[in-house]
């Protein structure tokens, strides 16, 4: 929803034709009647307007239909690509992802969305470009770690198992990852909080050098994977268990770090999902 936010503000501000194409694929949705114009007529902040909860909204769609079996595609959202660290036995094999992944999902909804295929088949697609653009920053949305410990892959650190403080209920790090920008489904929480990410000096346009980087596939192998193994699971040091009642304590400093990694992605794939939709529409 954040990531769906900075990308409405950007175009608003630098495309507002793009913006107006896109809020009238959105319209042609097949659910746009049954889940989203009661949301947005229920709105009463004077300080939101439809269009722009209509681009959470948006982003937030492929995990809201879970479960759907006319719309889900669970493997969409994530690839796993195998992170072996140094130091482990030869004995630890490691799997090659499933080709039905993220980044394959992206190249078939962009091709779906430049097709001449109905609106409501594009606007799926376009709700699922929004999704995965957001998804594909996620560093732990790309990796899969392969150890002693784990000797099927932790599935992308989901069962790789952390408390982020000492009085803290056991969670899995993907979880942890998956909560650091934002708790709240709020449209004005999750604007106020767009805003205050895109407004930071220190992630700007001109702070992000990432932003010359357009391939949806290096967005994943050649940044997000690597804060996965860097960062996340800090070249392969960080203790976690594959038993919730064993996990271990994070480090002091990890949520920090881990913080400051997350907003960075968030914004990015903002402004990244803004160029898109400016070359899409």
């Amino acid at each position: 929803m954040v990531t769906g936010a900075i990308a409405y503000s950007e175009l608003q501000q630098n495309d507002p034709q793009a913006l107006a194409n896109a809020i009238d694929l959105l319209r042609e949705h097949p659910e746009y009647n049954s889940r989203w114009s009661s949301q947005l007529s229920q709105n009463t902040d004077s300080t939101l307007n439809s269009d722009q909860i209509l681009f959470m909204l948006a982003a937030r769609w492929s995990d809201d239909i879970r479960g759907n079996d006319n719309f889900d595609r669970p493997r969409w959202h994530y690839i796993n690509l195998p992170y072996r660290p140094e130091g482990q036995p030869a004995s630890v094999s490691v799997r090659e992802p499933d080709p039905d992944n993220i980044i394959n999902a992206f190249q078939e909804n962009l091709a779906l969305v430049r097709s001449g295929n109905s609106g409501s088949e594009r606007a799926v697609a376009l709700c699922w470009l929004f999704h995965l653009t957001g998804d594909v920053h996620q560093p732990l949305h790309t990796s899969t770690l392969f150890t002693t410990e784990y000797p099927q892959g932790d599935r992308g650190g989901t069962r790789f198992y952390i408390r982020a403080r000492e009085s803290s209920s056991p969670i899995s790090l993907h979880r942890f990852w998956d909560d650091l920008i934002l708790g709240s489904e709020n449209a004005r929480t999750v604007r106020n909080r767009a805003t205050g990410l895109r407004l930071n000096q220190n992630y700007s346009r001109d702070a992000l050098s990432e932003l010359s980087e357009r391939q949806f596939d290096n967005w994943a192998e050649s940044e997000s994977f690597e804060l996965a193994r860097v960062v996340a699971y800090r070249n392969g040091n960080l203790a976690g268990s594959p038993d919730e009642e064993n996990a271990p304590v994070l480090p002091s400093d990890y949520a920090s770090s881990a913080q400051a990694v997350g907003e960075r992605r968030a914004v990015l794939a903002g402004y990244r999902l803004s160029d898109l939709l400016q070359q899409v529409f």
